[in-house]
């Protein structure tokens, strides 16, 4: 079955920076795009990057455009999700997706950015 494991995530003063990973299984993660999402207290969950099966990225959220870099390894079977210059409003839990028919969701890591 499928199955996203995200890591990475703490707590990180602003202008830091963390690099999430998913690591993926129980599909043939080459051939999928792969996606971030992210969910702040009391706000939707979001899109925040995506990458195509070759590795061209698809999307950046406005609010993350140059700082964050969405990356894949298909040897791996893992997406990765580098964040610099965190800023406070990028406090969330991350979510890496897939969608194959239906939305594939991990258990999400705890991003915390705060002074």
């Amino acid at each position: 079955q499928v199955q996203l494991v995200e890591s990475g995530g703490g707590l990180v003063h602003p202008g830091g920076s963390l690099r999430l990973s998913c690591a993926a299984s129980g599909f043939d993660f080459r051939n999928y795009v792969m996606n971030w999402y992210r969910q702040a207290p009391g706000k939707e969950r979001e899109l925040v990057a995506s990458i195509s099966v070759t590795g061209a990225v698809l999307k950046y959220a406005d609010s993350v455009k140059g700082r964050f870099t969405i990356s894949r390894d298909n040897a791996k079977n893992t997406v990765y999700l580098q964040m610099n210059s965190l800023k406070p409003e990028d406090t969330a839990v991350y979510y890496c997706n897939l969608n194959r028919g239906c939305d594939y969701w991990g258990q999400g890591t705890q991003v915390t950015v705060s002074s």
